[in-house]
């Protein structure tokens, strides 16, 4: 039996518009009336998954959220079960890379501020923000606090600049970092220990459930480690080829209510 749906955001709960389609609201409130975890599960910081928080009605210290890709676990509510962020050595190494390396960056911080030292802040960084209810602060490693640390950090533009930028900061930082793809326009560093699917584990053992008690959905490679935690990898038809090979079964799109589809078939 399913005790808890794990969900990424971008391109799987939300479909192209960016918005929740009626169905999947309806087929994930159901699943909350039944007594099972709705967790969204995302690259995002808090600021940027609350209003879907909001909309699907979860809410308190008995609903759960896993963000920034399994950096921060918590409840709904703010109460940590766990954080694994970068320290100020880390987030300098990083930033001054990007910055010889003429590669357009931001951080964040765990209270969902974005940063960069780049004065041509890329259009993606701007969005970032912006789906945080946040500016852009433009601020060197000197200008900021020595203990100041991030929970993440993003190598961003073209999808046809990452693919030159991905392979070289991969051989740069995977030794000692996570280094994952997250959508075409986004290529992420985090604590070595930070994957979605290590952040599900944690939530998993704080509420006793087992992974064959798990359903887990997304579309691209940052949630291939919750796919291979989870008993029950969904992906979505409009997911990457890569992650669908990962999955137990692929749905409908986002944008044809594939969530709700399948916990119709599943779940329900």
């Amino acid at each position: 039996m399913i005790k808890l749906i794990a969900i990424d955001i971008d391109d799987t709960l939300l479909n192209s518009q960016n918005k929740i389609t009626i169905q999947t609201k309806e087929a994930l409130q159901k699943a909350l009336q039944m007594g099972i975890k709705v967790v969204l599960c995302s690259g995002r910081p808090l600021a940027g998954v609350s209003p879907y928080l909001k909309e699907l009605g979860i809410s308190g210290d008995e609903q759960y959220v896993i963000t920034y890709n399994g950096a921060l676990v918590e409840t709904v509510s703010g109460n940590i079960i766990s954080k694994n962020v970068l320290d100020n050595d880390s987030y300098r190494k990083i930033a001054s890379y990007a910055t010889v390396n003429h590669m357009p960056y931001y951080v964040l911080d765990d209270d969902s501020n974005v940063y960069t030292s780049d004065h041509e802040v890329n259009r993606f960084a701007v969005i970032q923000a912006w789906e945080n209810s946040a500016g852009v602060l433009i601020r060197t490693p000197d200008e900021l606090d020595d203990d100041f640390e991030i929970t993440k950090a993003a190598i961003v533009g073209e999808k046809e600049q990452l693919d030159q930028f991905e392979q070289p900061v991969k051989d740069q930082f995977s030794k000692d970092y996570y280094v994952v793809r997250a959508g075409g326009n986004f290529l992420e560093i985090m604590h070595q220990d930070v994957n979605k699917g290590s952040g599900l584990k944690k939530l998993a053992q704080a509420l006793k459930i087992s992974p064959d008690e798990i359903m887990a959905f997304g579309d691209e490679q940052n949630d291939i480690p919750m796919f291979k935690f989870a008993g029950t990898a969904v992906a979505m038809g409009n997911g990457s080829d890569l992650a669908k090979s990962y999955a137990d079964y692929v749905t409908d799109t986002n944008d044809n209510d594939g969530i709700a589809k399948i916990l119709a078939k599943k779940v329900f």
